[in-house]
This record gives structure tokens, sequence and C-alpha cells, in this order.
């Protein structure tokens, strides 16, 4: 942004001037937009009602306290209307308009000093919307004042706009949703009113979904460190200075929250200006579920382990080095002797068959070598399944449960190049060592995820909210349901499970297709609530999910997802080893009965 001598010589006339209280005059200073008589314009009246001002493009005075200042000068990725402060006046009496201005120039005039703008109007584009501003000709300071009081703002407004730019207070405490850009932006999503849920985990897709869609977003609200990241490119902070504890897990609380409202970069975002109270959320015990029988089941996010012998890192997917590989697994340990399970249905384990260096191979010993029992055997389908570099698994606790016949796969169709190949088994549960209930199968499946690529025809976003590929992921479960009919391990038995990420939400075509088939969700059952597995984009939902014959869904007794991941914030480094954020998706634990 090119800067006039003059712009640059006012900045000495303020440091002057705000030192000894006493206006002075420098070299190149503008004397005619200090002798300017002018009546200045009412900030609300530059403003005006509209989402632009009705004096685009004129020169305008107005006369305010700056509130905050934005500076990226010397940052390489700043962009040229990135700079600048907030000036606001004691407003015009009229609630629709905003009271408050942004200058752009950086290197201004510092928070508390009354200043004299003389300026062109302007409208930035903010990526949604524009934000009004002043590209200053002349700017003149008047001393030194009081900040304006802080607007009270208690519930989500229905437009922003009248805020924009201003001062405000949140008079109500805010739920942080999602810290996924809090380490490298220094910024947090918050909402009024608690957590905020995926449309489609509360209501069917489409028109109710959308509505969700639209309530959230009116009550999602992101905090800034006042920052500029000049759209989303600049470097990470050393520190985020509102959060001096570090950053917290979803589900703390906020008050006293106080900032400036910026729009830009996509949306309105409060710029804070004093330091938050946070009531930090606490880490969640292991949960407890009833039964003598015990099923975790859990996603991995990607468990390579190089060429099993301490080399050949990076992996395609997981671990760039064994360093970072051995606290990957320390984690996963810590998760699975917390919950204690007796049969583990995995997800995201490398594709890279059963042999002694293979991913399942070495998670099995290392669960031995751990002390989770030297009992633990994994299922060998014998190839695969699938040709995915991830594919799905199932371990097992030889001293608790007894394999029944051999495993079963469901190839082709969507599992050939994007579902995952799912897998069954059957099981008995052991009392002294010999088989004392009935058969159970289970099966563990990964459907195709949500992003678009490669997405066509019915695969593409239809805007109801359930993303891409939603056909393919409606037509896995189809398949598999009708798979599971044949009773693919020849176990005679009824009690069956589906258990998996099957990347669909609670309230979507893929889950309302098994159910309605006749198989239960078994987290609507009685057994507790239907609790999220997996935050994105700070909306929590689930995606992770188990499905009960009805005969098993009667010895069902107990059903639990531990918030060990999904709230949690972010690793700083890939060195901790406890069970937090061991993955991006919350372990499920159910509990049965079976042992008779």
């Amino acid at each position: 942004m090119a800067r006039s001598r003059t712009v640059r010589s006012v900045r000495i006339a303020f440091a002057l001037s705000l030192a000894t209280a006493v206006l002075v005059t420098a070299i190149g200073f503008d004397l005619a937009a200090q002798d300017d008589r002018a009546a200045a314009l009412a900030i609300g009246a530059v403003q005006g009602r509209g989402d632009a001002s009705p004096l685009l493009g004129r020169e305008v005075v107005v006369e305010g306290v700056v509130t905050a200042a934005l500076d990226t000068e010397g940052q390489a990725t700043s962009a040229a209307d990135d700079d600048g402060w907030f000036v606001q006046d004691a407003g015009d009496g009229d609630p629709a308009t905003s009271d408050a201005l942004f200058v752009i120039d950086a290197g201004g005039p510092p928070v508390g000093a009354r200043v004299r703008v003389r300026g062109t109007v302007v409208e930035i584009d903010s990526g949604r919307g524009t934000r009004t501003a002043l590209r200053p000709v002349a700017v003149a300071p008047l001393g030194l004042t009081r900040a304006p009081t802080p607007v009270a703002i208690a519930a989500p407004p229905v437009d922003w706009e009248r805020y924009e730019n201003m001062r405000v207070r949140i008079a109500a405490p805010l739920t942080v949703l999602g810290t996924h850009r809090t380490r490298r932006h220094g910024e947090v999503f918050a909402s009024f009113g608690g957590r905020l849920f995926v449309p489609t985990e509360a209501a069917a897709p489409g028109p109710q979904a959308n509505a969700i869609a639209a309530e959230n977003a009116r009550r999602l609200l992101r905090l800034d460190d006042l920052r500029p990241d000049a759209g989303g490119d600049a470097e990470s902070p050393a520190t985020v200075w509102f959060l001096p504890g570090g950053v917290p897990r979803a589900g703390s609380r906020l008050s006293r929250v106080e900032g400036v409202v910026d729009q830009r970069g996509g949306g309105y975002r409060l710029r804070l200006t004093a330091m938050p109270r946070l009531s930090a959320a606490s880490r969640p015990q292991p949960p407890r579920v009833g039964g003598d029988l015990r099923v975790v089941a859990f996603n991995l996010e990607n468990l390579f382990n190089g060429d099993g012998r301490g080399g050949g890192f990076p992996t395609p997917r997981g671990a760039r080095t064994a360093e970072a590989y051995r606290a990957q697994l320390a984690r996963h340990l810590a998760t699975i002797r917390a919950l204690k399970p007796d049969i583990l249905a995995l997800m995201e384990l490398e594709n890279d068959g059963y042999g002694p260096d293979s991913s399942i191979a070495t998670l099995t010993d290392a669960m031995r070598a751990a002390g989770l029992g030297e009992d633990w055997r994994f299922v060998d389908a014998g190839e695969g399944p699938g040709t995915d570099q991830i594919r799905v698994a199932l371990l097992y606790r030889a001293g608790r449960v007894a394999p029944v016949g051999a495993p079963a796969t469901l190839t082709g169709g969507p599992f050939e190049s994007h579902s995952r190949v799912p897998m069954a088994h059957t099981f008995r549960a052991l009392r002294g060592g010999a088989a004392s209930g009935p058969a159970f199968t289970l099966a563990v499946a990964h459907f195709k995820s949500k992003g678009c690529r490669d997405a066509a025809g019915l695969d593409t976003d239809q805007g109801d909210g359930q993303g891409c590929w939603n056909a393919t992921r409606v037509e896995s479960a189809r398949r598999v349901n009708a798979w599971l009919r044949t009773d693919p391990t020849r176990s005679g038995s009824d009690l069956a499970m589906i258990v998996g990420d099957l990347n669909a939400y609670g309230m979507e075509d893929p889950l309302r297709t098994l159910l309605a088939e006749g198989w239960r969700d078994a987290y609507a059952s009685g057994h507790g609530p239907a609790p999220y597995s997996y935050v994105y984009d700070s909306l929590s939902g689930r995606l992770d999910h188990a499905l009960l014959s009805p005969t098993l869904a009667a010895r069902l007794a107990g059903a639990a997802k531990w918030h060990s991941n999904a709230d949690e914030p972010e690793r700083e480094n890939d060195a901790a080893t406890g069970p937090w954020r061991s993955s991006d998706h919350d372990p499920l634990l159910l509990g049965f009965r079976l042992g008779r």
C-alpha cells in the first residue's frame, strides 16, 4: 500500500502530541486537515444501514477513538488492505448502523488516541461480503481519551453487520468448539449456547439439516488474536496471548470476551482486545460398561510401521519417522490399556499382510510386550483384505473368546476402490477355558470418506448436508447388510454386529438404510446418550457406529465413547505417548452379556 508523505509525517506528530498531551505540528503535516472546519460526519452515517456504505467512493471527515490496531508490516504474506486500525465514535443513536470504521494505514496512532480522519470510503472484499473502511488522506491527533464502552451482546445477533468494526463485549459464556487453527493462526472457534453438532447428526438431510446449518452459522463466532493473517497464510505465532495456559479442549468455556468485530477471511470474527476467562474442560476418565465381554472399535489414524524393522520411513500415510511411529504406537497402547477390550475392531491399519513384520503383527506383539495380555491374537484373512493402503482388522484375547470357523471378506462393487473391504469373524465367549456362550459375528467396516476428489454423478455433493460419495456409502451399506444376511462365516447364529467408521453421521442415508433393515443403533438403546466421536470444522458428530442385530441388542449391557481424542487439540509434537489425541476419532466401547 502506497503511503503519502503526509500520512508518514502524521505519525511523528502523533508521537510528539501524545507524549506531551499537547498538539504540535511536524514537518510536512497537512495543516489543511488539522484546520479543516468541516463538520465531522457520524460514523454511522458513513456505514449506513446496508452491507455497503451509501457514501462509497466519497471523501469524508470523521472523528473517533482508536480501539485496536492491525499491523502486518514486515510480513511477506501481508496484503495491501490488511494493515490498519479501528476508529469508533460515540454513536449516531441508530441501532441499525455501526459506529466504527477500519482505517487502512499501518503504523498509525496508538490505541486510546482520539483522531480526526479525512479519507475516501471504500469497501474491502472479505471473501463473503465486504467491510467498510477509510483510505486516509490526512489524520490529525486530538489527544488521548477513554475508549468507547463495549456494546454488550448476550445472544448471537441476526446480523453482525450492525457491529462491524465496533468494540463489543460478549455478555454470555461461549463454548470452545474447534482449535484446529489456533497454533498456526491464533484463532479459536466458539459458540453461543453450547456445543454445535453436524446438521445431519440431528436432522434428516435436506431442508431440516440446512436449517440447522444456518442456525449453527448464526451461533458460531471466530475469536482471533489481533494478528493479521493475510487470508490465512501467516506464520505460526510463538504463543497465543489470550490462551496463556495452552490450547484448550473443545467443550471448554470462555467468559469476559471482549474485542473488535472484524469482517475478513470469509466472515465475521472477533479480534480480542482483553484477556478472557477460560474454564477448561477436564479430560474424561475411561468409560465403564457392564456385561462379561467388551468390544472396542477404534480408528487408528493411519498406523504404519515402515518396514517393520525400524526403517522404511516416512510411510505413505502414517508416521514420518521411526520415533514418531513409536510414539503413535505408545498412544494406541495407552488407549487399549484404559479400555480393557476382549476384542479390538480396527480401522486405518496399514494393509501390508500378516507376516512378522506387518503392522498388525507388530501391534499384537507390542500389546503383549506392554503387559496387555499374552493371549492377544490377530485374525488372519489370508490376504488383504482389499488392495487399499489401509484396511480393517480384528484382534482378540484367546483367553476370553475363541474364534469360530474362518473369517469372511466382502469384495467388489464399492469395495473395489472406494470403501475399504469389510471383514467378519465369529467368536464364542470363554469361561474357564471352555466356550460358555452363543456364537456371535462381528463385522468391521470403513466406508468411503466425504472428500470430493474424483466424485461424479450422484456421488457429487447434492447440497443436502451429506457431502460427496454418499451414493457409494449407501451402496456399501446395502451390500454389507445383504452379505451378513447370508451368514458369510457359517455361524448359524443371529447374533451379529457391524462396527466401524462409516463416514456418515447419525441421520444420513447409509445409517438410515441399515436401520430400515432392522439393525439397532447401540447408542440409541437406552444404555446411554448418543455421543459424538469426531469433531470436524468445529462441529461434533458420530462417524463411528455400532449396529446390532435385534437378538444381540437384547444382550447389550452398555455402550460408551471415550472422548479422549476428538475434543483434544492437535498435538504440538509427535513425541506425546499418553492416550490423548492418539487419533482424530474417539474409540467406541461396548459391553455384552455373552458369557452364558
